[in-house]
């Protein structure tokens, strides 16, 4: 390929765009539903975390989101946000430049029929390559083989991988992620001593940042929950200039992805469907995956997540008479991007696109035969 592959990471919180062999994203936007509108008209995206620029031809329809849960349901409005990411963002012709896109472990097969569709007839790549985020994630931690436990903004997932192919009855989606904590520490602090007016009041940008700033995982939530000496207070000071204070909130708020009965769902938490998904994978590679468990995705960012991740993991594990260790990156909420960008650096990376022709000559089912 003459030039670097395009990376796009779309999340249902940011969609992340850059090129191949770069460490980080070039352009970061908020994933939201983009339509045409008037010539002369701006709008101004979203980076992150503080950057904007304004572009002609597009308005941001009012807080509507292209992508829930891993999955597009609004197209055209993600294809004009693909559109802003290649003429404003990377100021890149799509047509010049093959493109790498990563997809939900759990997206419908028909999202990636679509996907190939619009990037050859609407933008007229030359050549494309679609991964699933657990996949991506494993290859920025240098590995083909293992387990993936990416918790995001809209939804979690476990993957176990083998020498790069996914093993999609091994695959496990949880409905609890980012979004789903953010509320819930919103409720938590709605039933504390703080102000309600003040609670009330706040804007769902800053619950996110005080989570981010304040909320970290208990390696003993029952024991934390029930011993007031171990709680540790944290202030946050609102935009408006008010304080409020957490408590017990501050572990409360992530435990949902280790207890999903806490938000009222009936899902096993990460740490089980992990071993779940483990329990799927033949028995001559389950040593191999075991010994690669990776965590990925904003969601893992807490403080004492990776610890606790691995407290659990070991406790189920026990029998196997074998030490989990869990490989968590500093940089792992952009991990997925990373490892697209590492993968499709590698000169043996280029024999694995969909050119171009053999879309035109194969169809968009064709996806289904070259990527796993």
């Amino acid at each position: 390929m003459p030039k670097p592959a395009v990376i796009i990471d779309n999340g249902s919180s940011f969609t992340r765009a850059g090129f191949a062999g770069q460490k980080k994203p070039k352009f970061v936007l908020r994933t939201m539903s983009l339509h045409h509108c008037s010539a002369g008209t701006t709008w101004e995206t979203q980076w992150h975390p503080t950057a904007a620029e304004s572009t002609a031809g597009f308005s941001v329809a009012p807080r509507t989101y292209p992508l829930k849960h891993g999955i597009i349901e609004d197209w055209d409005g993600m294809e004009n946000l693909w559109s802003h990411l290649f003429s404003c963002g990377l100021k890149a012709p799509p047509e010049e430049q093959p493109v790498l896109m990563a997809d939900s472990p759990s997206c419908p097969s028909t999202s990636r029929e679509k996907v190939a569709e619009v990037l050859f007839e609407s933008f007229g790549v030359p050549a494309l390559h679609m991964a699933n985020t657990g996949f991506l994630s494993l290859c920025a931690y240098g590995r083909v083989t293992g387990l993936a436990v990416e918790a995001g903004a809209g939804v979690s997932h476990v993957t176990s991988i083998c020498l790069g192919q996914t093993w999609r009855e091994a695959t496990y989606r949880l409905g609890v992620a980012g979004g789903f904590l953010s509320s819930y520490l919103h409720s938590l602090l709605m039933e504390s001593p703080n102000d309600p007016a003040v609670l009330k009041a706040l804007k769902k940008k800053t619950v996110i940042q005080l989570k981010k700033q304040c909320c970290y995982v208990s390696t003993d939530y029952e024991g934390d929950l029930h011993d007031q000496g171990y709680h540790h207070p944290a202030r946050f000071q609102a935009p408006d200039g008010h304080w409020i204070t957490l408590d017990k909130e501050r572990f409360c708020c992530p435990e949902p992805l280790f207890q999903p009965k806490l938000l009222h769902q009936s899902s096993l938490g990460l740490h089980h469907l992990a071993l779940q998904s483990l329990q799927k994978v033949p028995d001559h590679a389950r040593r191999d995956v075991v010994g690669n468990i990776t965590l990925s995705g904003g969601s893992s960012m807490f403080p004492g997540f990776p610890e606790r991740m691995c407290l659990e993991l070991n406790t189920l594990f026990h029998s196997m008479g074998c030490q989990i260790q869990v490989l968590a990156s500093p940089e792992r909420d952009i991990a997925a991007w990373v490892g697209g960008s590492m993968a499709a650096s590698l000169t043996s990376f280029q024999h694995v696109w969909m050119a171009k022709d053999q879309y035109q000559e194969h169809g968009a089912k064709y996806v289904h035969e070259i990527f796993q």
